[in-house]
């Protein structure tokens, strides 16, 4: 394994935009999320730029269409881009039938209002299940807003369930320019992006394969902005798509092996990549404190209550939980010595969709990959990443954590975890099926 030193000088030599801890902000709840979203648009005077997994037909998602309708009318001149994962518009939320997609929703909009906004629906792989566009970042005029959110009902705590993410707004126009920049160049003109307008569309071969060369292109871009290598407080952009040449991995892998005294990591689902999980098991070796926050299975977007009707894609918060417990399990002896802690969150009915990993209170990675297998080798990812030299921006991410931990309980040992015995029925007999069939690794790879 390469010495630390030379993993130091790989991320000091990324490109990077300076900025000011005056310009970084971080927001600490959904409600916080959705208030300043609908402030930032009804501000604005140049451009909107918002990119996400989905924009969705509900409450939220029509409430925030009618602010950016309302902003283009006061400022016909303002331009605004969505960007949204072509497949995940085209369907419905799982478990729902019958109900309008989000393309028909977004086409409905432009019929009314035509050219108003901009509705472009990236297709990273020919089937949603091989990859989706899964970059974050809301750019409007000169402040970007960056989480891991998408917007819609639950996202926004627009009713009485929320899901919690991570949101940090940040005053820079160097890089809301490369945020623009690229997706103006990549994906507005790329032929294996479709434009929501007002007709209808046909999935044909021919789009296929516009999709494919898409891919191909998409593999090893980057954002484009001037180095500023001697500044104290920087911020690294990063895009990863792939397993080879991939920038935001080999920065999160990177990030880990560097770490001298104290690593935190957040994901919504413990099912890290073998690479990540054996950078772990170096860093505790060389008595590295690391601290996983992760979601309790009933915390997970495909928990479903026994109350409800059983279907097989709740499957995986119990395959996610055995793995935890597994590691757990594997690494005791950490625990048992304070150097590893896993916190598990749970709040009510609430969902935990937290992704990162903050290192010696200098490196905070900021991001919406959720670091495991399907992110790191078929979706469409994006990052940012934090070098604080002088540890300026410690107050306001100790902030952020204090809050994070508000839900969260310390396990203490692998034996705390349930065991599939503590399963309802239904689950315990499908993922005896799975282990039989080893379907649960290829689970595990896909989810």
């Amino acid at each position: 394994m390469a010495d630390l030193y030379s993993h130091q000088k790989t991320l000091e030599t990324l490109q990077k935009v300076a900025i000011s801890s005056s310009d970084i902000a971080v927001l600490l709840t959904p409600k916080d999320y959705y208030e300043q979203l609908l402030s930032l648009i009804d501000a604005a005077m140049i451009r909107i730029y918002l990119t996400m997994l989905y924009l969705e037909n509900d409450e939220a998602g029509r409430l925030i269409m009618e602010c950016l309708i309302a902003a283009k009318q006061r400022n016909p001149q303002l331009e605004i881009k969505i960007f949204v994962d072509f497949h995940r518009a085209r369907r419905g939320q799982i478990g729902q039938k019958g109900t309008e997609n989000n393309a028909e929703f977004y086409r409905k909009i432009d019929q009314k209002y035509p050219g108003f906004i901009q509705v472009y629906g990236v297709a990273v792989k020919q089937r949603e299940l091989f990859g989706v566009l899964h970059l974050k970042g809301l750019v409007i005029d000169d402040t970007l807003l960056y989480t891991g959110a998408s917007i819609n009902n639950i996202y926004l705590h627009y009713q009485e369930r929320y899901r919690y993410d991570r949101y940090c707004i940040i005053k820079s126009k160097a890089l809301c320019d490369s945020f623009v920049e690229y997706l103006n160049r990549t994906l507005v003109a790329s032929k294996g992006v479709h434009h929501f307008n007002r007709h209808a569309f046909e999935l044909d071969n021919q789009f296929q394969k516009k999709v494919s060369t898409q891919y191909k292109k998409l593999i090893g871009t980057k954002y484009q902005l001037d180095e500023n290598k001697n500044e104290r407080l920087t911020i690294t952009p990063l895009i990863g798509l792939g397993r080879h040449n991939n920038q935001l991995n080999m920065a999160i892998h990177q990030q880990m092996l560097q770490t001298e005294q104290h690593m935190v990591i957040y994901t919504p689902y413990f099912n890290l990549p073998g690479i990540l999980k054996r950078d772990i098991a170096w860093l505790l070796c060389r008595g590295t404190k690391v601290e996983i926050i992760v979601g309790d299975k009933r915390a997970n977007d495909f928990f479903i209550p026994e109350d409800q009707t059983f279907n097989r894609i709740g499957l995986v918060p119990y395959l996610y939980e055995t793995t935890l417990r597994q590691f757990i399990k594997l690494h005791q002896s950490a625990v048992d010595k304070r150097l590893l802690t896993i916190r598990l969150w749970r709040h009510n009915a609430n969902s935990f969709h937290l992704k990162g990993v903050s290192t010696d209170d200098r490196y905070h990675l900021l991001t919406g990959n959720n670091l495991n297998p399907r992110a790191w080798r078929l979706d469409f990812e994006n990052g940012l990443l934090i070098d604080d030299q002088d540890s300026q921006l410690i107050g306001l991410f100790e902030q952020e954590y204090k809050k994070i931990i508000e839900h969260t309980k310390v396990i203490e040992s692998w034996r705390q975890i349930e065991t599939q015995c503590d399963y309802p029925p239904t689950v315990q007999k499908w993922l005896a099926h799975l282990r039989w069939t080893r379907l649960d690794k290829l689970f595990k790879q896909y989810m």
